[in-house]
């Protein structure tokens, strides 16, 4: 078959007896992105995205309800006073990667300036029935990578890791690396006495931990975890991490209070951390298992979901 012969269909469409101009509303409608309706999942995914980094086009936020700007601090301790962009020493820097679209954030040394956005209004602040999810996708072979002890690759919080704070963390021991979700609420509430953290029962601390994972360099790694029923005053904050797309753990339920000065709410990134990072995202409520496992599942990310750079 001559491959000329074959007519094309906006010319057969123009050549019909129905009005030119009709045909040509028909052709738009036909061949724009939004004629095609997102399915189900990923719209009601798309409307509770309150932030979301990809690192395609540099280091900033695509989406953002606050600042969209990455910064840079000298430390925790300094992260009040950030400075806007990636550090000029090099630390930390964006770089093309196999297996994500676009470009990735890259974590060199553990030693090395806090990257941070502020999380007011790209996270919501802590209220009464506080809700949220997180979701980042990670590469990294954690038994080499990593120095010793802690690394958390992020932590959102206006006061300190064990007050008020959400993290993930990896923690390198002579036996292992253990993967953990922490969800630590204000101190007076979930240790009122104020014992010292290495003298509190396992249980009674608000983590998951996992002893085998699947990070490795070779392969990219979604991590997730939703927060729900915070602030309600009862025994029912329920905390639920997922690894690439299924259900990891559960912190069983308990009084979640968390107060947090929203001025001061900050996402950290690559606490001691060393490796890739992509997609960094935050929805304003709670996704259910369903909607975790469409977010694995997106071969090109959250941004075929929103029509942002």
């Amino acid at each position: 078959m001559n491959p000329r012969s074959t007519r094309h269909p906006a010319r057969s469409l123009l050549r019909s007896p129905v009005p030119q101009a009709l045909w040509v509303l028909c052709w738009a409608g036909i061949t724009s992105p939004r004629a095609h309706a997102a399915d189900p999942v990923s719209e009601r995914l798309s409307s509770a995205l309150s932030f979301h980094a990809s690192f395609d086009n540099g280091p900033d936020a695509r989406v953002a309800r606050g600042d969209r700007t990455l910064y840079h601090a000298a430390s925790i301790e300094t992260r009040n006073q950030p400075v806007a962009g990636l550090p000029a020493t090099g630390e930390v820097t964006l770089q093309p990667a196999v297996g994500r679209p676009g470009q990735v954030l890259q974590f060199t040394k553990a030693k090395a300036p806090l990257m941070l956005f502020k999380a007011d209004r790209n996270f919501p602040t802590p209220r009464p029935e506080w809700a949220g999810t997180i979701s980042l996708w990670m590469s990294l072979d954690p038994a080499a990578d990593l120095d010793p002890g802690f690394c958390d690759p992020i932590q959102l919080t206006s006061k300190k890791w064990d007050d008020a704070a959400l993290f993930l963390e990896f923690e390198k021991r002579a036996d292992g690396v253990p993967f953990r979700l922490g969800v630590y609420a204000d101190t007076a509430v979930w240790n009122p006495l104020g014992r010292k953290w290495e003298e509190i029962p396992a249980p009674e601390k608000p983590l998951i931990t996992l002893t085998k994972t699947p990070f490795s360099r070779s392969r990219w790694t979604h991590a997730a975890f939703v927060i729900e029923h915070f602030n309600t005053g009862t025994a029912n904050g329920r905390a639920q991490l997922f690894i690439d797309g299924k259900d990891a753990g559960t912190i069983s339920p308990r009084q979640q209070t968390f107060t947090w000065d929203p001025a001061q709410s900050v996402i950290m990134l690559g606490v001691g951390y060393v490796g890739l990072m992509d997609d960094l995202a935050l929805f304003d409520r709670a996704l259910t298992p369903a909607e975790i496992s469409h977010l694995f599942t997106l071969k090109d990310g959250l941004r075929t979901l929103t029509p942002q750079p």
